[in-house]
C-alpha cells in the first residue's frame, strides 16, 4: 500500500482524535476545544494518508529560520512499523532549511526510536511542566 503525505491541509477534528487515540500518544482528546486550538496555533502540520483516511500526524511550531519544535508525532497503531513516522519527520524536515534545528521531547517509551531517525540525545534541555 502506498501512503501519501501533505503539508498544512485542514484536518477534521474527529480524524485527529481517532489518530491520537489509536496511536498510543497521550493527548487531552477528551478536551476537543483544546485539541482544536493546538492545531489552529501550530504552523507546520504534516499528515499521512492511506487514500482518504488520516493515519498519522506530525504537528510542529517553527520560525523557519532557527528552530522547529516537533510537538506531536502520532501514527495509528495499525500503520506503525511501516515507515510512516519516519516519512512524517522527513516531510517536516523538507519544509525547513539546513539552518533550522528540529527539536522534540520524547515519550519515555519512544526514546530508542528517535536516534534511528538521526536525532541526537541532548542533556541541556529544561521544561516547566503543564499543570494539566
Amino acid at each position: 500500500m502506498t501512503f501519501h503525505y501533505k503539508i498544512n491541509v485542514p484536518l477534521a477534528t474527529q480524524d485527529i482524535l481517532r489518530v491520537y487515540n489509536g496511536s498510543g500518544i497521550k493527548r487531552p482528546t477528551h478536551d476537543v476545544p483544546r485539541i482544536e486550538k493546538m492545531f489552529a496555533q501550530a504552523n507546520l502540520i504534516a499528515s499521512a494518508w492511506e487514500e482518504d483516511k488520516l493515519i498519522g500526524i506530525a504537528r510542529a511550531l517553527t520560525d523557519h529560520s532557527y528552530c522547529c519544535y516537533l510537538s506531536d508525532l502520532a501514527v495509528d497503531l495499525e500503520y506503525q512499523h511501516r515507515g510512516v513516522g519516519h516519512q512524517l519527520i522527513q516531510t517536516v524536515r523538507n519544509q525547513l532549511s539546513d539552518q533550522v534545528s528540529l527539536i522534540l521531547l520524547s515519550a519515555p517509551d519512544a526514546m530508542a526510536y528517535y536516534p534511528k531517525l538521526g536525532f541526537t540525545v541532548i542533556s541541556n534541555a529544561f521544561a516547566i511542566p503543564r499543570k494539566h
